[in-house]
């Protein structure tokens, strides 16, 4: 059992959680200490950790995972990079045994966040020039590999757009992004089922008062979106804009192999990125990803304002909804039993993941 102050759905309550690997009853009464007990995060874009990409395929999955999972993590999906099929492949293959058997002492897999390659070219920030043409088959093929639950793409390249419905159907939830187009073109793609954008503000056409761009679609228009809350990928008064106009944004963290490493050289897929302090730029100078982990984002988002419940909303269930994984995001009786306990400066002093603790 664990004790504190507890965050539930109806609210808070001071009590305890008695648990296996899904929780059984949650118990409303004195607590044993003071601690914060919080729903695991979901985190539906993370690239690498501990020095590890995920376009490396083989064990990759796995210590991305384990290392997340130290800092309150407890579902994420592996995100891919835009690249030469191949080395899609070789990604896919290396997610998918982790996907289907969580990893010890580590989050679990949900499936593949398949960021590009059906890319604007104008738009690629931090993504290697390995662009593809749009084809439902190639999806297919990578989706028979291991699961896409997520998929990036530019609306307004030729032949994506009718490709949203065909891959709505297949269970995969589009997001726009990496995108040039208009908020024309944003509205298109969500009128033929895309479900949110990726990172947003970034890698997107910018919101003007006469060309509202894609950025105006998704403050206009979307229900979900996913941010970078590293305080460096969007500027606090944007990201306060973007938290009143879309119901249900969600945080994120974009971590590269950078997380949780040294500052020097490290690999983004078949690029060199370098981490100096809290960023990771490319040699131009670009932002190219994050090393942001999500009990960081949660002190992000207190800092911004959000009182904690939020905030950790906003960490958990607005993504595990998102996906639709409805027991998971939250404390309650027959949820998985992922759960973050924080202290009094929200660091994580206790991490379970399904009942499993974590060796932080």
């Amino acid at each position: 059992m664990l004790s504190g102050r507890i965050l539930t759905p109806s609210g808070w309550i001071t009590g305890s959680i008695d648990f296996s690997e899904r929780i059984h009853r949650i118990i409303e009464g004195p607590a044993a200490c003071g601690h914060t007990i919080l729903p695991g995060f979901v985190d539906l874009h993370v690239h690498g950790a501990a020095g590890t990409d995920i376009m490396e395929g083989g064990e990759a999955g796995a210590v991305v995972a384990r290392t997340h999972a130290r800092h309150g993590t407890t579902a994420l999906l592996g995100t891919t990079l835009t690249a030469k099929e191949p080395d899609i492949r070789r990604a896919l293959h290396g997610l998918a045994g982790v996907i289907e058997k969580r990893p010890a002492g580590g989050a679990r897999m949900l499936g593949v966040h398949l960021e590009g390659p059906f890319l604007n070219l104008q738009r690629l920030g931090a993504q290697p020039p390995d662009v593809i043409p749009a084809r439902l088959d190639l999806v297919r093929s990578l989706h028979a590999i291991a699961p896409i639950r997520v998929l990036t793409m530019a609306p307004e390249v030729d032949g994506n757009l009718a490709l949203i419905a065909p891959l709505k159907e297949l269970g995969i939830r589009v997001q726009i992004g990496h995108s040039a187009g208009s908020y024309e073109d944003g509205v298109a793609a969500l009128n033929a089922g895309a479900a949110g954008f990726t990172h947003l503000f970034n890698g997107m056409s910018g919101l003007l008062h006469r060309e509202p761009g894609m950025v105006g679609a998704a403050l206009a228009h979307a229900e979900y979106a996913e941010i970078i809350p590293d305080l460096q990928h969007v500027a606090p008064g944007a990201l306060r804009a973007a938290l009143r106009a879309i119901p249900r944004l969600y945080g994120v963290t974009d971590a590269t192999s950078a997380t949780d490493m040294p500052d020097g050289e490290y690999a983004l897929g078949s690029q060199r990125v370098f981490k100096c302090g809290a960023c990771v730029r490319l040699a131009s100078g670009s932002l190219a990803g994050s090393v942001l982990t999500m009990d960081q984002a949660l002190r992000n988002f207190v800092e911004l304002g959000l009182d904690l419940a939020e905030a950790s909303t906003r960490l958990s269930r607005y993504p595990a909804d998102y996906l639709g994984e409805s027991e998971r995001g939250r404390l309650a009786p027959g949820a998985w039993a992922d759960i973050v306990v924080l202290d009094a400066a929200l660091r994580p002093v206790a991490v379970f993941v399904e009942g499993e603790a974590i060796q932080l």
